[in-house]
């Protein structure tokens, strides 16, 4: 799928290999998108570059009511970022709706809004937040305003050798609230029908600003300025945001597609908008029920991290590059062991663990990362190895469903799938248990609603859920009543 993968070691290095290798380059974070349209043709890319091992990049700050993301920054990290909850909370909620968890653990914000898809969730919230972004190359520097980066469906303005290294936008005052809602057509890993993200400005009981941003329903995220300028000069009364709502569907510009009709769509403009400020105006919109509308952040999400903080280490002061047919072997950790695999550069990590180490356990169920079934650990991190290019892999801790038992005995995870009779054809119990285990390991003692969100990522094409759940809470009874908790691998 590309012919050379980079892995620089600072901006200034991904920004040189930009300039040298110009449209035939793409940038790589979490691949996400990238790799999917890769498999599928939808782009060449010769050359990647990664930017995901060059330090600090990855985090959010705040400086003077500023708050500033990096571009490496993935989805889980906004949702478990206390700046990012309590004072962008659109954002971190429309994090939250984005994909899996172990999606959302390579998914970064900034290839979210690169791909420009008008389906995006993280667009709407952040153009409701009023974002700009930060351009760089070797020539120089550019920032702009969120909304003008856009210009068609899945086009920007970001030219061939620019990187986006921020995304800042102001964090919430004490007078201002926010709230992302969501439909979708399953509770997890779907692409918004339609989406929407209000922002409000409060002074002496009134409204004092408004911003709502729609998507899904024009070819870019648009914001409904009608609809803001209804609600500004007066209270959020039951009156004043039925008409902001009608407002709202009238702007929203939909297409029919197999997802959804247009006006169905236009029609949810108006249920999700007012929705959105019903909950601001009852103060509720950071608890908002997932079972009304599934954007509510839940209390402690699990994010399946195992024992890490979320953060992949990041490279010393040296870049590494990896060829196809080249010298340079793909060096890392698996199941304890380490190994060198050569001409594995042009591989993803899933066939470079099926085809080079034999390790089968590891399934492709979708190659796309919607089923889970090749779920594995990378640093402790649960992570989709069908999206995950084996370069990335160099230097990493990897660890398998074979490498969960120790000693002769099973993970309790895996002893407790047999004991509840939760393997039934089998081809997605691996990617299941990888998921438990990873879930224990984070929260020893989940409740039912985290053990769900946890394996949401994986699909069990038997219907079985009901055991593979309760297979996961045996494992931590079993673990409770033995006085420890569960067995993990240490990551250096």
């Amino acid at each position: 799928m590309w012919k050379t993968y980079h892995t620089p070691a600072s901006i200034e290095e991904a920004l040189r290999l930009l300039a040298e290798h110009g449209p035939e380059a793409r940038v790589i974070a979490g691949g996400t998108d990238l790799l999917v349209e890769l498999r599928r043709g939808v782009r060449q890319a010769p050359v990647l570059i990664d930017v995901t091992r060059i330090g600090g990049l990855d985090g959010a700050r705040l400086d003077e009511s500023v708050i500033h993301i990096g571009p490496t920054v993935t989805h889980n990290q906004v949702v478990a970022c206390a700046l990012l909850t309590s004072r962008a909370l659109p954002l971190a909620q429309a994090c939250w709706q984005v994909g899996t968890p172990a999606l959302r653990n390579r998914a970064t914000v900034v290839g979210n809004l690169v791909t420009a898809s008008p389906a995006n969730d993280t667009i709407t919230a952040l153009c409701a937040l009023d974002a700009f972004l930060t351009l760089r190359s070797v020539g120089g520097e550019r920032i702009i305003p969120l909304e003008g980066f856009y210009q068609g469906v899945r086009r920007t303005d970001l030219q061939p050798d620019e990187l986006v290294t921020e995304i800042a936008f102001p964090a919430f005052q004490a007078n201002q609230r926010g709230a992302f809602v969501k439909l979708g057509l399953r509770r997890a890993h779907a692409i918004a029908l339609v989406n929407a993200a209000v922002v409000l400005t409060s002074e002496a009981g009134l409204i004092a600003r408004a911003r709502i941003a729609l998507g899904s329903v024009a070819p870019t995220i648009i914001r409904s300025r009608a609809a803001e300028e209804a609600l500004v000069g007066g209270a959020l009364t039951a009156e004043r945001i039925a008409r902001t709502a009608d407002l709202a569907a009238l702007t929203a510009a939909p297409i029919d597609d197999v997802r959804a009709g247009a006006a169905y769509r236009r029609e949810m403009v108006r249920v999700l908008v007012r929705r959105a400020l019903s909950a601001l105006q009852a103060g509720a919109e950071g608890s908002m029920s997932p079972a009304a509308q599934r954007s509510g952040l839940p209390h402690n999400p699990p994010m399946l991290w195992g024992h890490s903080d979320g953060h992949f280490p990041h490279l010393g002061a040296r870049g590494l590059r990896h060829s196809e047919g080249g010298p340079e072997p793909i060096e890392c950790t698996v199941n304890g062991e380490r190994v060198a695999i050569g001409d594995a550069a042009s591989k993803t990590l899933l066939d470079m663990l099926r085809e080079d180490l034999g390790l089968t356990g590891t399934k492709e169920g979708c190659g796309e990362g919607e089923c889970g079934a090749c779920t594995v650990w990378m640093d402790g991190i649960a992570v989709l190895a069908c999206l995950v290019p084996a370069p990335r892999a160099h230097g990493t801790e990897i660890v398998t469903v074979e490498g969960l038992a120790r000693g002769g005995e099973l993970h309790p995870v895996q002893q407790a799938f047999i004991d509840e009779g939760a393997v039934q054809c089998g081809y997605c119990t691996p990617g299941f248990v990888m998921a438990g285990a990873n879930l224990l390991a984070e929260i020893p003692h989940p409740t039912g609603e985290q053990i769900i969100a946890g394996l949401s990522g994986n699909l069990c094409r038997c219907t079985g859920y009901y055991t593979i759940v309760r297979a996961v809470e045996r494992a931590a009874e079993v673990e409770s009543a033995n006085g420890s908790t569960p067995q993990t691998l240490s990551v250096p």
